[in-house]
């Protein structure tokens, strides 16, 4: 557990927003977390889903930081100024499909191709940001088809990486972790500044469930308590 290291060293994918920028300052006032960078489409060097070879560049550019022990990808997208969640099967569309599709579940599984290797083969943690929606046995109300099948699309590709990583990594660990609302940007359009918790809250229990997992763990889709969610 990474709550047992004397030190260990961070990576937060996505740290310009609201989420991603609240696990770094976490990260940065833990006693036992002796490194955090931070990375996002602003910093050096940075990511771009919307050019995939910036994922693996960073990757290769932070190779020489030496092993992390907990990464984290906090990016995703739920709406833009053109287009909201779907609220019938009428208003799926292939634009928004494909850009859901890409930014929610390509990029993060781009994400774990390119930094899984840089976990450190004693103890690692790499998580992702999915969402409880995407819970396809969970489903009751229906709608949001995009950003359902995204993140559903997204916890195939961890649940899949984190058996071939059991093979060759066994001391790894790779999660899907559900923050659940949040008052952020993402958001907001859904009264999630009403009825979500502070970045800061969330960021905080999402990390005590990161500080305690063990490579057993491995595959799982955790809520921000600690919870299995059926896939």
């Amino acid at each position: 557990m990474l709550s047992q290291l004397k030190q260990f060293n961070a990576l937060v994918i996505g740290s310009s927003g609201s989420i991603g920028q609240a696990f770094v300052e976490h990260l940065k006032n833990m006693p036992n977390c002796s490194n955090v960078i931070g990375l996002s489409r602003q910093s050096a060097p940075s990511i771009d889903y919307a050019n995939p070879s910036s994922i693996q560049e960073a990757a290769d550019a932070l190779s020489h930081e030496g092993r992390f022990h907990l990464i984290i990808v906090a990016t995703g997208i739920l709406h833009t100024d053109a287009w909201s969640p779907e609220k019938k099967l009428l208003d799926l569309n292939e634009d928004q499909f494909m850009q859901t599709m890409q930014l929610n579940a390509l990029g993060p599984g781009m994400c774990l191709q390119s930094f899984a290797p840089l976990l450190d083969p004693e103890f690692g943690v790499m998580a992702c940001l999915s969402a409880k929606v995407g819970s396809i046995e969970d489903n009751r109300l229906g709608g949001w088809y995009s950003y359902r099948a995204s993140k559903a699309a997204l916890n195939m590709l961890i649940k899949t990486a984190s058996i071939e990583q059991k093979r060759t990594r066994p001391n790894n660990c790779l999660l899907a972790l559900h923050p659940g609302t949040v008052a952020s940007a993402l958001s907001r359009p859904f009264k999630g500044d009403q009825i979500g918790r502070t970045p800061r809250d969330a960021t905080s229990d999402m990390l005590q469930v990161l500080l305690n997992v063990t490579s057993n763990d491995t595959g799982k889709f955790l809520s921000y308590q600690g919870e299995e969610i059926p896939w």
